[in-house]
């Protein structure tokens, strides 16, 4: 999922004075929570756990995609794509002509890339397509592919079970609000995916952390991956990289940690080794 360019709500330089950088960071955290607007996503606070970010969340506001304005979004993406995708079109078309069939697509809402790509890809025949999210997610993307699926391919999920053995594990834009790493969820499997097609991806030169992102309609825990833990990880794993490249359209502006913000995301292509 391509998300607008993050653009925080407070830009001043943070104070060096413990008890006025407090101020300062309690007045943007009232913002920060009262943000509401679907033109860009903010982020606030810098945590160790997907649950300390999550308990940061407020109950006065909705957390994370399971809800229906969560769900809503995107309708847009899947019928154009931006320029990130086309490294993913690309290596997508290759990994197809090398026999892959089936994609387990993580976190793809709706089916978003799938009727995007299918624009500049010919699908072939026997090709099946799982989106793995969250119930409000996969009941919209069911109403949705009722019309818009003619071909019939498109499936829903809500666990990683259909992963195991696909020749495609796709994630576009999701890594990031997941509460465990890819590479746990792969070790769990008996039978690893052929294939890595990764977008996207929040990656920090050094350090790993969670922050909580604000998408205007909820508040999400937010996971940025040190390169080290990243790669290291997929290779031991038995994973080699045929690709990397970058997307400086998408930023992580963390106010008052410009040494974890992050000015571009990035995008992976992996095969098992054989």
């Amino acid at each position: 999922m391509n998300a607008p360019i993050a653009t925080p709500i407070w830009q001043g330089k943070p104070s060096r004075i413990p008890m006025l950088r407090a101020v300062q960071e309690a007045q943007y955290t009232r913002r920060f929570f009262a943000h509401t607007a679907l033109t860009h996503h903010i982020y606030r606070g810098v945590f160790p756990t997907f649950a300390a970010a999550q308990a940061s969340i407020p109950p006065t506001r909705t957390a994370g995609y399971d809800n229906a304005e969560s769900a809503d979004l995107y309708r847009e993406r899947t019928r154009r794509v931006y320029i990130n995708d086309y490294p993913m079109i690309l290596w997508l078309g290759r990994f197809l002509e090398q026999g892959a069939r089936r994609i387990f697509d993580i976190g793809g809402h709706i089916g978003i890339a799938y009727y995007a790509y299918q624009r500049f890809l010919t699908y072939p025949a026997g090709l099946t397509w799982t989106v793995q999210d969250v119930p409000a997610v996969n009941a919209a993307g069911t109403r949705w592919a009722a019309d818009h699926d003619k071909a019939r391919r498109l499936a829903f999920a809500d666990d990683l079970a259909g992963a195991d053995g696909c020749d495609v594990l796709f994630a576009a834009g999701s890594l990031q609000y997941l509460d465990y790493t890819l590479a746990d969820a792969i070790a769990a499997m008996p039978r690893r995916p052929r294939f890595l097609l990764l977008n996207s991806v929040p990656v920090h030169p050094s350090q790993s952390y969670f922050t909580v992102q604000n998408i205007g309609v909820a508040c999400c825990p937010y996971r940025v991956t040190a390169e080290r833990d990243f790669l290291g990880s997929l290779s031991a794993l038995g994973y080699e990289l045929q690709d990397r490249w970058e997307n400086p359209q998408r930023h992580c502006t963390v106010p008052f940690h410009p040494e974890l913000s992050l000015d571009r995301y990035f995008g992976f292509a992996f095969r098992l080794a054989a």
